[in-house]
């Protein structure tokens, strides 16, 4: 594809994504390109790289082409977005100005007004210290309260980090083989990766590779997984012969690494509310290798988990929450959360602890996680939680996982950032129910 055509089909993907405001962008994307099969690799990563970027600086964006009074309350078009994004990302005026030529494939010219709102870019830096802070660092007003309460001083660093592009991260599946076979096998079919900090069992690849072609993933020697997102799995610290509840599975990805540390000996239950979710974790399961796991569809008046109380050595309850920790990958989360999400979130996230906390046998161990920042979905929510459900504490320092690295050991509970740790935004919060007598 042309440069221009790039740009049309980031335009159509950008409009795509406004035409399904409720869909998560990358599921937009998904069907998008499934659907423009002609559409090569090397042109799908340059479209998608575009878009996204437009994402990740939408508040910015507008600011800036709405600056002039004459256009503050115009709406902005995608493909204004995309003009506005190519030249801060340093592409004159000129260049832009000709992709728009209106032949074949490419987007149609600019017109009067477009030029003169990109003109008036010409010297500006996409951040400014004229914007206000939720502008400037991309996040909702309503959340900035919010934030201050949870970061202080430290709000600016950590939301800056979540403003950019994320690493991609994969976990090795030991039923398969080691962390360093993989890395060989990666590298001798062209991929840059290196072990992760924290995880025994991360490699990281940086920028965007397709790693999903490579042999080594379709044999299912590892999988797409964030670092942090596998030390939830290792928090967990699953033992072979136990039995144990993935509460909130959905596609079963840190199941498979639960799994993992089970050497596919015990019992898993795998459970969510989406059938769609679980489907899809069939082929994910059959591809590991794994064969500990039965799933259950969880459905309003089920009396599945009435009958199953205190029968699970572990329970990890992986909540569905705001999902402001994996801001980086997506962006577009930024634009659909409300406060009202936030007060719905945390009211389901106490209603399943609490059917969660009766599933767990004496003696045996919760754990909860989200892939939140906020202190309302986390630590908040664990600190009533423990008023409500006298049975539990915090897990003993001798108890806790020896997967996880000595530093996040220290407490019970702990929170990655973009920021501190490199990870996506994940908060683990690890319990103990008391035994009976």
């Amino acid at each position: 594809m042309t440069p221009a055509a790039r740009l049309s089909g980031a335009i159509d993907l950008l409009c795509a994504i406004q035409n399904a405001p409720h869909r998560p962008a990358d599921a937009v994307a998904n069907n998008f390109f499934r659907e423009r099969r002609y559409i090569g690799g090397g042109d799908r990563r340059a479209i998608s790289t575009l878009a996204w970027d437009v994402l990740r600086a939408w508040r910015r964006l507008h600011w800036h082409l709405r600056a002039d009074l004459r256009y503050r309350h115009e709406d902005v078009s995608p493909r204004l977005l995309c003009a506005a994004m190519l030249h801060f990302v340093g592409q004159p005026l000129s260049s832009i100005q000709s992709l728009f030529s209106g032949e074949r494939y490419a987007p149609a010219p600019l017109s009067e007004r477009e030029m003169v709102m990109l003109e008036a870019l010409e010297g500006q830096d996409i951040s400014s210290e004229k914007q206000p802070l939720p502008v400037r660092l991309e996040y909702p007003d309503w959340l900035h309260p919010y934030l201050v309460e949870d970061f202080g001083d430290r709000l600016e660093e950590e939301m800056r980090a979540l403003m950019g592009a994320p690493s991609l991260d994969l976990r090795v599946n030991l039923l398969k083989g080691t962390r360093e076979e993989a890395l060989r096998r990666l590298r001798r079919e062209g991929f840059q990766g290196e072990p992760t900090a924290l995880s025994p069992w991360g490699i990281r690849l940086e920028g965007r590779q397709p790693v999903t072609v490579a042999a080594l993933f379709r044999e299912g020697l590892v999988e797409i997984q964030d670092e942090g997102s596998q030390l939830i799995a290792a928090a967990v610290d699953a033992r072979p012969g136990q039995r144990l509840l993935d509460y909130c599975a959905g596609a079963a990805g840190k199941t498979l690494a639960l799994a993992m540390t089970m050497e596919n000996k015990g019992q898993i239950v795998a459970c969510d509310v989406s059938r769609v979710r679980l489907d899809g974790a069939t082929k994910r399961l059959r591809r590991a290798d794994v064969h500990n796991v039965t799933r259950h569809l969880l459905s309003e008046g089920d009396k599945w988990a009435k009958r199953r109380e205190g029968q699970f050595d572990t329970v990890l309850v992986d909540a569905p929450c705001s999902g402001t920790g994996t801001w980086r990958r997506n962006p577009d989360a930024r634009l659909r959360l409300t406060e009202e999400d936030i007060k719905e979130l945390c009211a389901k996230q106490a209603a399943i602890l609490d059917i969660a906390a009766r599933l767990v046998r004496p003696g045996g161990k919760l754990v909860y996680a989200t892939c939140s920042l906020l202190g309302a979905e986390n630590g908040k929510q664990i600190e009533a939680f423990l008023k409500r459900q006298e049975a539990y504490t915090l897990l003993p320092a001798e108890k806790r996982s020896i997967l996880l690295p000595e530093e996040l050991r220290q407490e019970a509970l702990f929170s990655l950032t973009p920021h501190g740790f490199g990870t996506d935004g994940f908060f683990v919060a690890a319990m103990e129910k008391m035994s009976q007598g």
